[in-house]
């Protein structure tokens, strides 16, 4: 096992029992107990396992997905203003922890590398009693941490991950994503890149070379050659590069004419700069001028790749602009504790918390198969982006997506993005079947212990 850091620090606070449920065999890395699941508490307080990437490429995001679940366990334990609890369309969750028990949490450090985030995922898990495990920025880190959930019999909340292939050819019963998916950036993306730059285009595809990378080119590859796009290339990028000058090079040497770069976090910032410091925002090739895309955006990226930003399109998963109450809630509950409003990242991470501390209310158990039945079909409103479902057949959330460019004139730098299109979730939506998600299976739920 590789080596990790766990920033294991206990904090929060709740109090009360569990009903009993299924028994089964414990998995072999896992120590049998007398609970009747994994980590069944006892005692006045529950656990939950923030597995963040505190170190490597994806730290930004992680810090804020921190100081989202930090959020979501102060509003749990009835501090705060209560955020989204109060626009919640379930009303299950009265701020008094979880089943009358106190929320505490620890934290890991995933350091966006699959081998330490299961690693600091099975210490939660053992050690500290963790009995929810939930975080991430990486698909290759989900995909890895909910296989080990499953095989731990405890529930994961997915964090930040985009790929496919987290509710595709590796979904898990036991495993969860409200985030939406690279299919749904390209079926949202395709109609707008159309309109504003036409469907005779000449693409080449910078792609981060493991599974998030993989599906969102193609994803989009689909869904631009399907109005009449070519793809002229499509080059791998070590998820570790920091300089892209050499992968820059071969592009200005095609003759595509669009620049996808599937790149995200720190990578998409550097290979951004690299794009525009070799001047392709000022070339015309094909008589059209030379346009780059960012399939999938977060507010910190566009901070960090500042200017460079300005008029690129891209999908995100949420933006603190909307103006639906439970946005407002969020955004106000997450700007008065940190001072700035929350990214993507911190929004999925705070909905997912609630969510499954919500499952854990209206099941009446902590037993994850109780968990996994009332997260599956449920339908809900007042978390950001309209009516969502989570889908039984692969636990996938399904709900309004939005295409965002980079602000021309910005009024703060927080405002770097506008939402120039909100998806209705019907564009969006696909069969469980559909090639892009082929392969795995659900599986049934493991209780664990």
């Amino acid at each position: 096992m590789a080596k990790f850091t766990t920033d294991v620090t206990r904090r929060g606070l709740l109090k009360g029992s569990a009903l009993v449920g299924v028994s089964l065999a414990a998995p072999t890395i896992f120590t049998r107990t007398a609970n009747a699941f994994t980590n069944e508490p006892k005692g006045g307080s529950v656990t939950l396992g923030f597995n963040v990437p505190q170190t490597g490429p994806y730290a930004d995001e992680g810090a804020d997905e921190l100081r989202a679940y930090e959020l979501a366990v102060e509003h749990l334990n009835g501090g705060g203003d209560g955020g989204m609890l109060n626009t919640f369309s379930s009303k299950a969750l009265k701020g008094a922890g979880i089943l009358g028990k106190k929320v505490e949490y620890v934290t890991g450090d995933t350091q966006t590398k699959s081998d330490a985030a299961r690693a600091s995922a099975k210490s939660m898990i053992e050690k500290d009693g963790a009995i929810m495990i939930t975080g991430g920025s990486s698909s290759g880190v989900a995909v890895a941490v909910q296989a080990l959930c499953q095989e731990a019999g405890v529930i994961f909340m997915a964090g930040l991950t985009h790929s496919n292939d987290t509710t595709g050819k590796d979904k898990k019963a036991n495993g969860f994503r409200h985030f939406f998916n690279s299919y749904m950036s390209g079926a949202a993306l395709a109609p707008v890149l159309g309109k504003a730059y036409g469907n005779d285009r000449k693409a080449y595809h910078l792609t981060a070379d493991y599974n998030w990378g993989y599906t969102t080119e193609e994803a989009v590859r689909s869904s631009t050659e399907a109005m009449g796009w070519e793809t002229v290339a499509a080059v791998k990028t070590p998820l570790a590069q920091t300089d892209f000058s050499s992968y820059i090079t071969p592009v200005l040497q095609s003759d595509a004419d669009v620049l996808v770069l599937n790149h995200y976090g720190g990578n998409m910032v550097n290979s951004l700069t690299n794009a525009v410091q070799f001047g392709l925002r000022e070339r015309s090739v094909n008589g059209k001028n030379f346009e780059i895309v960012v399939p999938l955006y977060s507010r910190l990226m566009a901070k960090g790749a500042g200017e460079n930003v300005k008029g690129i399109f891209g999908s995100t998963n949420w933006h603190w602009s909307l103006q639906d109450e439970g946005s407002k809630a969020f955004v106000k509950s997450f700007g008065t504790k940190y001072g700035f409003p929350p990214s993507q990242a911190a929004h999925t991470c705070y909905v997912q918390a609630l969510l499954y501390a919500d499952a854990v209310e209206r099941a009446g158990s902590f037993n994850p198969c109780a968990v996994a039945e009332a997260l599956e079909g449920f339908e809900f409103d007042g978390m950001g982006n309209g009516k969502t479902l989570y889908r039984a057949d692969d636990h996938q959330c399904f709900k309004d997506v939005l295409v965002v460019k980079g602000k021309e004139n910005p009024t703060s730098e927080f405002d770097l993005l506008e939402i120039v299109e909100v998806t209705p979730v019907s564009q969006v939506t696909y069969a469980p079947d559909h090639p892009q998600f082929a392969g795995g299976s659900l599986g049934t739920c493991n209780p664990g212990a």
